[in-house]
């Protein structure tokens, strides 16, 4: 990783409690309720993939290396990283394709 991200950015995460304990704290909070939890309809490893292939189409360092590690460990295999990194780049070529269909229509309204 770049000087601008790196692993060793977690260990701030002890700083950031301390120094805004309410916020941060919630964060957590909905951390565990959404994606950690393994009580709810829809099962972790798929809570994890899901987190995952968002991470990449938002392209989240951090939040990559955790939910690749989450997903691991809840059971997914190389073989569905493989086609769920496909799927990620889909979707995030297909929001480039839909913000340029507004780009030609707004491109040809006659205000520009």
């Amino acid at each position: 990783m770049s000087d601008y991200q790196s692993r060793e950015d977690f260990k701030y995460l002890a700083c950031l409690l301390k120094s805004a304990p309410n916020e941060t704290q919630a964060f957590i909070d909905f951390d565990q309720q959404t994606i950690k939890r393994n009580d709810g309809n829809i099962p972790i490893k798929t809570r994890e993939l899901i987190a995952l292939a968002i991470a990449l189409t938002t392209q989240c360092a951090y939040c990559i290396d955790v939910h690749v590690k989450g997903a691991k460990r809840a059971g997914a295999s190389l073989e569905e990283l493989a086609e769920l990194i496909s799927i990620s780049a889909s979707v995030r070529v297909g929001a480039t394709m839909a913000h340029g269909l507004l780009a030609m229509r707004l491109f040809e309204q006659k205000n520009g």
